[in-house]
């Protein structure tokens, strides 16, 4: 039996989404009484734009406002051309990189494409908007915003959150500039309350301090009830959060990562992940996901292929998951080359050194590494395990036009000449 009266709360906690709310029940009640009367709530997720697309690590708080807007409501996304200028401290050991007015510009436009392919921009009541903070914090004057917001922050209270603590006690050092992101954050919170009756704030656990940063100015400044709502972090197998800057992103738009890598990616989940990511990154019914993440063995296998064609469905459009989907089933199950793997294209592959060709598809980091998995069985070349380091690629390799190179199960690439 449901515990909360909102349809969002319900599906949250029965999906795996609901890590921690400002006030469970002020929230929930707010929500349902949205729902009930017809009038959208509006809740906001936000990203600074320091790279040109958002990326797996994203995607949780991203369909959280998939399901807030299939409830009703209404999301803003807000893209942080202002607090880009200075970096969110949180999770990190140094000042962020400063980017560039031409880069920003570029950032945003990717954000915006990463966002859209989770919800639906337009001017509908609840269809959703994008929003930049650099909009009303390019005027602002400095005196006047220590006077207007400085006064509700105690450095007191500003020390013991976790992104400035966490940086502390491990002796990195912090500047000013990035000490002052909270505050901004806030702003943000109350200044989307005042133009837009934006009321919560949905973000990954990590944002905590940021998100009651803006929830406290709100209740001392507009004596309004702001809500946070924040969702459980992905980590990588090593416990490490996803992100763009720790080398292991799976990127969201596909100038970054192609369909099939995107598919792969979920198709290689491990079998106790299957459940979890069901729930989190498809829209299937949660009858089907329990059925699902109920299977053993080799039927898991399935549930995988399903998870992988459910998830680059909503992010690649169905023709591409479906693309995917034949590619992968041609290169595992019928061993043949499909047509969306990497490929690399070469004037010709007579008297190619089988090292240099995996090292120029990314297979491999070094010649040492490619003697290694030689040696192991590894690498193979049509299919077939390369046991000559020395060997060199001809017209003989070639079939369908094409070479295809592989890296144990799961790595394939196909070598053409141009």
């Amino acid at each position: 039996m449901s515990t909360f009266k909102s349809q969002f709360f319900n599906i949250m906690v029965e999906r795996g989404f609901y890590n921690q709310c400002t006030n469970e029940d002020g929230f929930d009640t707010y929500l349902y009484e949205c729902e009930k009367s017809g009038k959208p709530a509006v809740g906001y997720l936000g990203s600074d734009p320091t790279g040109d697309s958002l990326h797996v690590g994203h995607i949780v708080p991203l369909m959280m406002m998939r399901w807030f807007q299939k409830c009703g409501h209404k999301p803003l996304t807000l893209v942080g051309g202002a607090t880009a200028r200075i970096g969110d401290p949180s999770g990190k050991d140094k000042l962020r990189p400063f980017l560039s007015e031409e880069v920003l510009a570029e950032n945003i436009k990717g954000l915006k494409k990463s966002f859209s392919k989770f919800l639906k921009f337009g001017d509908g009541a609840n269809d959703a908007k994008m929003v930049d903070n650099w909009d009303w914090f390019k005027n602002i004057n400095y005196l006047s915003f220590l006077r207007d917001v400085g006064t509700y922050y105690s450095v007191n209270r500003m020390l013991t959150m976790e992104s400035v603590k966490s940086r502390l006690d491990r002796e990195q050092p912090m500047s000013f500039l990035e000490f002052n992101y909270m505050l901004l954050q806030g702003y943000d919170f109350c200044e989307l309350y005042q133009k837009y009756g934006c009321r919560a704030q949905i973000a990954g656990s990590d944002q905590w301090g940021n998100i009651t940063s803006g929830t406290e100015l709100g209740r001392r400044k507009y004596d309004v009830e702001l809500f946070g709502f924040t969702s459980p972090i992905i980590t990588d197998s090593n416990g490490k959060k996803m992100g763009k800057s720790e080398g292991n992103a799976v990127w969201i738009n596909e100038e970054k990562l192609s369909s099939y890598d995107y598919y792969q990616y979920f198709r290689n989940i491990g079998d106790a992940e299957v459940g979890k990511c069901l729930r989190i990154y498809t829209d299937l019914p949660i009858d089907e996901v329990r059925r699902l993440e109920a299977l053993q063995d080799k039927e898991i296998n399935e549930a995988k292929k399903i998870l992988a064609f459910e998830a680059t469905k909503i992010c690649r459009g169905e023709e591409e998951a479906r693309t995917a989907q034949e590619t992968a089933t041609k290169v595992f199950e019928q061993g043949a080359a499909g047509g969306e793997l990497p490929t690399l294209i070469v004037n010709s592959v007579e008297g190619m050194s089988v090292i240099d060709a995996f090292l120029q598809i990314g297979f491999v980091e070094s010649k040492g590494e490619a003697r290694r998995l030689i040696k192991q069985s590894g690498l193979k070349i049509n299919d077939k395990a390369i046991t000559d380091e020395n060997y060199k690629l001809s017209a003989a390799d070639i079939v369908d036009g094409q070479i295809k190179l592989s890296q144990g199960k799961k790595k394939h690439g196909l070598i053409k000449a141009a």
